[in-house]
């Protein structure tokens, strides 16, 4: 122990810092390590205070390194601490390439460079789980990855172990970027590897490759992925990382842009007995689905089938990406119709998951069902929406699944209306009146309700439902109690003097609240409460604000800014000279980068209302339509009805400019 705490004392921790301070208590964590009782929570401490969230590297950090790993490479001190410890390592390293060089502590490179030193004996190791770790943080080495790239090789030619020869393989391949020497050797070494017998290998190897030649495809990948595939179980594929269902998806992933092998796989393991490996290719099949628009033909039907897959969660699955791909599921929508009956789906998730594919395709066989489900306690359906990325499915918000059916709210508004009236919380009445107002005038019917929620903590909501309804709900509003809101919001809504401000002149035709209010703030980057909104909604009343505008016009490049400020300088002016190329580069590099997100449709949407004149827009818009990757942003629910979204804009516009048949 005095050996790997040598000089301990020697280092000025308290000039040094870690994520919470002054690093003064990271000596005791050091020591700790080296007390059984005391080493698992010491090695927790040491990630929580040096490591933390990643992102930097604290100047504790190169002070600890050499005394952590001398902990790690102790026989003495317990495995399960080691493997944290080595673990800890690894971060810092990851994080120390990956961080912005201003978050990085300028003694890393050196303790780094004898933390490499040490690390590598480590290789040979007692222990599998140990090595692997080793091999992890080694990949890191970036400025010795000759030596380390030799060293990695050399161990997997004796090493016994599945996860630690795959972990070696990925390690070489992160490494190869930065080589010189062994670059050439190493590349032919992992492309022998894709000969190997074990299927594992194989793919861990073409995964290297990918990494190491990044846009440099070879279409012996993808055969090499597909004969594993085809010839093997997957089990086989990825040893150590346990459930199927993960492994499938990663293993489909690295078929990279091979549409056919894509498919291929996709439409075979979909039909697997294991319903886990079933679940795997389901969850391919919508990444693809969602980054390219032609995988719709391609995987689709196959989708399908599994309506009547025997796992719940895989008709769920199958129900949600047939929703999410909108119109293009119509072929099937007999099979979701029948799930929705009470007869029909026995699992409430996936029924309402039909339900919800039912309304994203305009069919009225989804009103019944849905009109049940607000007359029952049980809804099925969120009182909030999620925006995570990712394929985990959970429960659809209320405003998803009926936003779009105010055709029918003859049929839906009474189980509606009695629903808010019996609401408690705010959660409940918030998401109905969002819905009531995405309807509009059509929800007139349910103003008794709305004016009931005026002296609750819903009231915010309330009244941009009454704005929503228009002169209706104008006509209904007491006047006097709309201003006391003014002079008196409720406290705990930050958001809600905005809000009301602007409800109010929607309502009364008063703006100068909302004027006085906003105009200050008319600088600010927002969405709907920016000051801007409001001057588009005066128009011609406006021109007071022209000037402030026009130099506001080109702040910022991208976002809602140039989208509100464009669009109210035009309702004022009616000039598009100065509007339309504004709004035109605002979107434009969308077209290559992808990532269109809500400002980019709403600024398509604008282009459509200003009409011909929006003609330098033609190139960017058909270059959205004409995309087969998607470009908007990728691996989530919301990828493809935000595609359609920009599509059905971007064929409006076109028509508005170029006419009939133009998209």
């Amino acid at each position: 122990m005095s050996d790997a705490l040598a000089r301990l004392d020697n280092v000025d921790w308290a000039a040094l810092r870690h994520a919470y301070g002054a690093a003064g208590d990271v000596p005791g964590m050091l020591r700790d390590l080296h007390r059984p009782e005391k080493a698992a929570a010491a090695a927790d401490d040491l990630l929580t205070h040096v490591h933390h969230q990643g992102g930097a590297v604290h100047s504790s950090a190169p002070a600890a390194l050499g005394y952590v790993i001398a902990a790690a490479a102790d026989p003495a001190i317990d495995a399960d601490v080691r493997q944290e410890l080595l673990d800890l390592v690894g971060a810092l390293a990851d994080a120390a390439n990956s961080a912005a060089p201003r978050f990085v502590t300028s003694a890393w490179p050196a303790a780094w460079d004898l933390a490499v030193t040490d690390l590598l004996p480590l290789l040979d190791g007692p222990l599998a789980v140990h090595r692997t770790a080793v091999a992890d943080a080694l990949a890191q080495a970036h400025h010795r990855a000759d030596e380390v790239t030799a060293g990695l090789r050399t161990r997997w030619a004796v090493e016994s172990d599945p996860q630690t020869r795959i972990q070696l393989v990925n390690s070489v391949g992160s490494l190869i970027a930065h080589a010189r020497e062994q670059r050439g050797a190493s590349i032919g070494w992992l492309r022998e590897l894709m000969d190997d017998a074990e299927p594992s290998v194989r793919l861990a190897a073409v995964q290297a490759l990918r990494r190491a030649l990044p846009g440099q495809d070879d279409s012996v990948y993808a055969q090499t992925v597909s004969n594993v595939l085809s010839g093997s179980e997957p089990e086989t594929w990825r040893p150590g990382r346990g459930a199927a269902k993960p492994t499938v998806v990663w293993a489909v992933g690295l078929l990279g842009e091979d549409r056919a092998a894509l498919a291929d796989a996709i439409q075979r393991l979909i039909g697997h007995p294991d319903p886990s490996v079933r679940a795997g290719a389901l969850q391919a099949a919508a990444q693809a689905l969602s980054r390219r628009r032609s995988a719709v033909p391609e995987l689709l039907p196959a989708v399908a089938r599994s309506l009547s897959d025997p796992e719940p969660d895989n008709r769920l699955f199958a129900s949600r990406v047939l929703g999410m791909c909108g119109h293009a599921a119509r072929p099937w929508a007999d099979a979701l119709a029948a799930m929705v009956t009470d007869e029909g789906e026995p699992y409430l998730p996936a029924r309402s998951h039909a339900i919800w594919a039912l309304s994203r395709l305009g069919d009225a066989r989804c009103v019944p069902p849905l009109v049940r489900r607000l007359a029952q306690a049980q809804l099925g359906f969120a009182y909030h929406a999620s925006h995570a990325d990712g394929w985990w499915t959970y429960e659809l918000s209320l405003n998803e699944v009926a936003a779009g059916l105010s055709a029918h709210a003859d049929a839906l508004l009474p189980p509606l209306r009695a629903r808010l009236a019996a609401a408690s919380t705010l959660d409940e009445r918030r998401e109905l009146c969002r819905l009531l107002e995405s309807w509009g005038a059509a929800a007139a019917p349910a103003l008794p309700e709305l004016l009931g929620l005026l002296d609750t903590h819903a009231v915010v909501w309330a009244l941009d439902a009454l704005a929503a309804i228009g002169p209706a709900a104008a006509r209904a509003v007491p006047r006097e109690r709309l201003r006391a809101l003014l002079d008196a919001p409720p406290a705990d809504q930050p958001f809600a003097p905005r809000s009301l401000a602007l409800a109010y002149g929607r309502l009364t035709g008063d703006r100068e609240p909302a004027l006085a209010l906003l105009v200050p703030q008319l600088g600010e980057p927002y969405d709907q409460d920016n000051a801007a909104v409001l001057l588009a909604e005066l128009g011609t009343p406006g021109a007071a604000y022209v000037g402030r505008l026009r130099e506001l016009l080109t702040v910022h490049q991208e976002g809602w800014l140039p989208l509100r400020v464009g669009e109210a300088l035009w309702r004022i002016t009616g000039r598009t000279d100065e509007v339309v190329p504004v709004l035109v580069r605002a979107i434009a590099p969308f077209t290559e980068r992808g990532g269109v997100h809500r400002a980019v449709v709403e600024t398509v949407k604008l282009l459509a209302e200003i009409g011909t004149d929006a003609a330098p827009a033609e190139p960017v818009l058909r270059a959205f339509l004409d995309a087969d990757v998607r470009p908007v942003r990728q691996g989530t629910w919301r990828s493809v009805p935000e595609d359609d979204d920009l599509c059905d804009a971007a064929r409006a516009a076109l028509h508005a400019i170029c006419g009939p048949g133009a998209a």
